[in-house]
């Protein structure tokens, strides 16, 4: 099994509500790493480059740059938790790669450090 792990950071606000409390809006430096894994290599000895996977996670988190989280369209149904920010991320990603990766290779998690010592991580399945 093969891994690469590519990060980026972003910075955005976000309110909560939690267990019936609405925290106030507060923002942090978010950190973001993705995981690519596969049990084969391409022609190129690649799982995916890593220039294609820090182009398309910073397109992701672009939008969210300097912005309030819950006002984001990706968290119109959902509170944008840590936990829910690395699906999202893990998702779109998974779905923009389509192509770029090498065969039965997969974007297998998504981690999203909120503050140091608190991260969240989405573990993709294995398709």
């Amino acid at each position: 099994m093969f891994q690469i792990a590519v990060q980026t950071e972003f910075c955005a606000a976000h309110a909560l509500t939690i267990a019936g409390l609405v925290e106030p809006v507060h923002g942090h430096n978010w950190r973001v790493t993705a995981v690519i894994a596969g049990d084969a290599l391409d022609a190129d000895g690649l799982l995916c480059d890593f220039h294609t996977v820090e182009a398309v996670l910073r397109d992701i988190t672009a939008a969210w740059n300097n912005r309030n989280l819950n006002d984001s369209e990706a968290f119109n149904r959902t509170s944008p938790t840590a936990e829910n920010v690395a699906k999202v991320i893990a998702d779109s990603l998974a779905e923009r790669l389509n192509g770029s990766l090498a065969p039965h290779a997969w974007v297998a998690s998504v981690s999203v450090t909120e503050a140091p010592g608190c991260v969240a991580t989405y573990l993709r399945p294995h398709p």
